[in-house]
């Protein structure tokens, strides 16, 4: 079991606003070859080294956040923003000659449209740099690690660094950092480094010149140079859809796929891996165990739209998923009707459209495999809901079911198109219906819209009934009768 409760981990770094701005694209603007924006929705939220004190305390642990902020509009909303996360504790320096970084992204649909940037990225001031440094002073002791998360905005000098650096070295913590430079020496002293790819390769390549950094070998040895030169313990590489590469001083290589099923927006990745990275070694997890864990995070947040996080049941499911098929298939039945509940408004969020269908489905066959896939491809995301056993048997009779409702789960859950499977104990799942909301509810063309349980409440909700055409001559009461006619 992951744990990360009581874990305080400082942030040093770069302090920004992220602005989400949601809305449509309906046609293109005659005044300019543009297309039109009707907007909907907005969004704030912490990035940069925020975002990796965000993801800190989502996932049940303390986070205390030192960076710089201007007195201006965006740094009182970035305070607002830290008052209002409990666990979160706001370390920053209020700069009276520097503007808060906010960075503002118009998303249409689930793609970018454009990003306004609101930053100056000269160092900070003397006088800023060092109230930073005695900010670090003051609230390291009582942490576990310190994470140090360099976004190339001015704040992290070599001095800030080197300070920062020093004082965690002289408490005994381990310090984490996600660099911009490619002179990794300018962190000296940290305990493991997590650049990406492009700045992996970039930082190697100004060391090494242009060594082949195609293998995993060739990537070992590159960062086995380039721990040497930082005085590092360990190289953490994120290689987005290659998954991760962990090279230690000590001569271990350690290597995981990605986990990621669908990418909406890579953006905060990385402050997630760094996150959980610091949790883990924090709360005493050798590394390889981290990196393991913080692979599975990050197959959770790319899936998401914006500067994501995830919580701490997502990333147990996500570790659970992790050990293999079995597990995979096992965390697409929920227990409970709240559980999936939980997991729904999860997909809401993301902006998918839900699909609901329900069954007996006591011995699978092609009608129900072919209907399940066509109502899969009407919507993003579909739940099936099994009767009971008891519910079946009032339904269809002595004897029936044929397989028991943990079997029957276990086998609608292997199936690709079904992304969710839970039970109901009543004869027909209205009630279900009506707390997950769904915006689609699917049922055979054997039916029409009006004899569909539940149609009224979801068309009440602004929602469809979609009938699906069914496979002739297939069902499970043909095949228990033509199996009984057989043995007979």
């Amino acid at each position: 079991m992951i744990d990360f409760r009581g874990q305080r981990i400082l942030c040093l770094g770069d302090v920004m606003l992220d602005r989400f701005q949601y809305g449509r694209i309906d046609r293109i603007s005659p005044e300019a070859p543009v297309p039109v924006v009707r907007m909907v929705d907005s969004r704030a939220m912490l990035g940069g080294a925020g975002n990796v004190a965000r993801n800190i305390v989502s996932l049940g642990g303390e986070a205390v956040l030192v960076g710089v902020v201007g007195e201006d509009a965006a740094g009182r909303e970035v305070a607002a923003l830290i008052a209002a996360s409990p666990g979160l504790v706001d370390a920053n320096v209020r700069s009276a000659t520097r503007p808060t970084i906010a960075k503002t992204r118009i998303i249409a649909g689930h793609q970018h449209v454009v990003r306004l940037d609101e930053e100056v990225t000269a160092p900070v001031s003397e006088a800023d740099a060092a109230a930073a440094r005695a900010r670090v002073s003051a609230m390291l002791p009582g942490c576990r690690a310190l994470v140090v998360s360099d976004y190339a905005k001015g704040l992290l000098s070599a001095d800030v660094v080197a300070h920062a650096i020093a004082e965690a070295r002289r408490l005994g913590l381990p310090v984490l950092v996600d660099p911009k430079r490619e002179d990794f020496g300018f962190y000296r002293g940290a305990t493991v480094l997590t650049p990406n790819l492009r700045e992996f390769r970039a930082a190697a390549r100004a060391r090494l010149g242009e060594a082949p950094l195609e293998t995993d070998a060739e990537m070992a040895a590159a960062a086995h140079a380039l721990i040497g030169e930082a005085g590092a313990e360990a190289i953490l590489v994120t290689r987005s859809e290659k998954g991760m590469l962990l090279v230690e001083a000590g001569g271990g290589v350690h290597s995981v796929p990605a986990h990621a099923r669908e990418v909406f927006d890579v953006s905060g990745a990385g402050d997630t891996v760094i996150a959980v990275v610091a949790l883990a070694v924090a709360s005493g997890q050798a590394l390889p165990r981290a990196m393991r864990i913080a692979n599975a995070a990050a197959g959770v947040v790319v899936g998401k739209l914006g500067t994501a996080t995830l919580d701490e049941a997502e990333l147990a499911a996500a570790v659970e998923a992790d050990a293999g098929e079995d597990a995979e298939v096992a965390g697409k039945v929920a227990a409970s009707a709240g559980q999936a509940m939980a997991v729904v408004e999860g997909w809401r969020r993301r902006g998918l459209e839900v699909g609901f269908t329900n069954g007996c489905f006591d011995i699978l066959h092609r009608g129900h495999v072919t209907m399940l896939q066509a109502a899969r491809a009407k919507c993003d995301r579909l739940v099936v809901a099994l009767n009971t056993d008891d519910s079946v048997s009032r339904l269809k009779g002595p004897g029936r079911p044929v397989n028991a409702l943990e079997d029957r789960q276990a086998v609608i859950a292997a199936l690709r198109s079904v992304d969710l499977v839970l039970s109901f104990a009543e004869d027909t799942p209205l009630d279900l219906i009506t707390r997950l909301g769904p915006d689609v509810l699917f049922k055979g063309a054997d039916y029409t819209e009006d004899q569909v349980v539940g149609g009224e409440v979801v068309r009440a909700r602004g929602g469809r009934v979609a009938l699906i055409e069914l496979v002739p001559g297939r069902s499970t009461t043909n095949i228990i009768a033509r199996s009984r006619a057989m043995a007979g």
